[in-house]
Formats: structure tokens, C-alpha cells, sequence
């Protein structure tokens, strides 16, 4: 007579986690940091077409590491919400909390009753009206939510770019400052990340109620190659031109699978 398989639910979750937090490195990191205008993402991303960060709403943006295809549905399903509610109650009602707290139930529920966890990590970020109201709330595969205030990091070597970053920290930086500093971070003292290796957002208080704007190839040259200490602008766009994704409709990108930067 076979003997049925078992295993402790204390091991099973453990292996679980194990097997996300693995997958989750494998992909190339991401970088929030706040700034006196807003709040810059930057994600080490050669392609061009495959967007590891997005708008979801007027001042909200998305950003994710680990599998493309998971975390752009989630991306998506953030863009109806957010319609939805939008449409229903007022603009103002879409804010960056209910959608952290949306997505991490059901990551939370997926990571607990499903076989295989979802293999991404999550930001939502949301521009305030001044200087220290925007929110950055980092989701893990398993549901939990970190509220940071300042700066996150995301996907592999998250703790060694966290300190790199926090060692040249300033709130009041601006934005040619933040993105110098998030780029240094991110390649550490072994290399040197170019402007066309890296994916650039800003949610900008100048930009009006469509806080999103993507950073081109060419601005992102100009301001990595800035002296330290002179002041760049961010100048009024019409959102994101570059992956179709607004505040009124949802983006209409390919569905993929390979992993997210690769």
C-alpha cells in the first residue's frame, strides 16, 4: 500500500517563498526615490517596447520586476480599477492606497491558496500636492505591503542598491541629481549603466493633472551627463505617449512571457 505524500503547510509556504524570491532576482532591479518635484522610477531595461513602468491613473504610476506577463496584467487590472472608480465616483476618489491595498489581496490570496505564487514585485506610487505627500508602497509576491516615504528598491540586490542610495540621499535633490544617484545605485562600482539601458519615469507636480511622463533616451543622456548641482526642469507633457496607457482608457501593449528586461 503507497504511503500518501505530505508536507508540513510550514514547509510548503517557506518553499514557496523560496521559489519566488529566486525568480524575483533573476530580474534586472528597479529604483523609486522621491525629489523636490515629484518622484522619479528608474528600471535597468533595454527594451524599448516591453515597459516596466507605466501610468495607471492622472498622478499614479505602476512599476514591476520579475515576470512580464504577471505583472502587466496586474498593471492592467489597476488601469480598470482605477477607471471604474474614476468614472463612478469622482478623479479625486483613485488614490494610490486602495490600489496597493487592491493588489495585495490578491496577490496575498494567490501566494496562499494557489500552487505556484506570483513571481513579481509591485510599486504604485502616487505625486502629492507639495513636497512630502507622495506615497510609495512597495507589494511583495506574498501580499505585504511596505510603506516607504523616501525611496524603494525593487527585485535583485535589493539591500546593497538601497544602501547605495541612501548613502547620497537628499529630498530636495533635482531631478538630473535623483537620476544620477538612482543609476549609480543601480550599477554599483563594477560598471556603468548608459542612458540606453535605462527606463525612465517621472510623476511630476509640474505636469499638471497627468503627473506621468516618460523620460526619452536623449533627455536621460543629457541629464546623466549634468554637473552635480545644476538644476534641471521637467517639462509639461501630454502623459505617456510611449506605451498607449491613460488615465481615460487601458494601454493596448502585446501580452508577453519572457521574464521583465530581459
Amino acid at each position: 500500500m503507497s504511503m500518501p505524500f505530505y508536507v508540513a503547510p510550514e514547509q510548503f509556504m517557506k518553499d514557496k517563498a523560496d521559489f519566488a524570491r529566486k525568480n524575483i532576482a533573476r530580474g534586472r532591479p528597479l529604483v523609486a526615490t522621491v525629489y523636490a518635484e515629484g518622484i522619479v522610477i528608474c528600471a535597468e531595461n533595454t527594451s524599448r517596447s516591453l515597459h516596466k513602468v507605466s501610468e495607471i491613473y492622472d498622478q499614479i504610476a505602476f512599476a514591476g520586476v520579475g515576470r512580464y506577463n504577471e505583472f502587466d496584467q496586474l498593471r492592467r487590472s489597476g488601469v480598470q480599477y482605477a477607471d471604474i472608480k474614476g468614472y463612478q465616483y469622482s478623479r479625486e476618489d483613485v488614490d494610490a492606497r486602495s490600489l496597493a491595498n487592491l493588489y495585495a489581496q490578491y496577490m496575498g490570496n494567490v501566494f496562499t491558496h494557489e500552487m505556484k505564487p506570483l513571481e513579481v514585485e509591485i510599486l504604485v506610487a502616487e505625486v502629492g500636492a507639495a513636497p512630502g505627500q507622495d506615497q510609495l508602497f512597495h507589494i511583495l509576491y506574498d501580499g505585504s505591503v511596505v510603506d516607504e516615504d523616501r525611496m524603494t528598491v525593487l527585485g535583485g540586490e535589493a539591500e546593497s542598491i538601497a544602501r547605495r542610495l541612501e548613502a547620497t540621499f537628499d529630498p530636495g535633490w533635482d531631478l538630473g541629481a535623483a537620476l544620477r544617484a538612482a543609476s549609480k545605485a543601480l550599477s554599483g562600482d563594477d560598471r556603468a549603466l548608459g542612458a540606453g539601458e535605462l527606463e525612465v519615469a517621472v510623476l511630476a507636480r509640474s505636469n499638471g493633472r497627468r503627473a506621468f511622463r516618460r523620460v526619452e533616451t536623449a533627455e536621460i543622456e543629457a541629464l546623466l551627463a549634468e554637473p552635480a548641482g545644476q538644476p534641471s526642469s521637467d517639462q509639461d507633457s501630454p502623459g505617456d505617449a510611449g506605451d498607449g496607457v491613460t488615465g481615460a482608457e487601458p494601454g493596448n501593449e502585446a501580452a508577453g512571457t519572457p521574464e521583465a528586461g530581459e
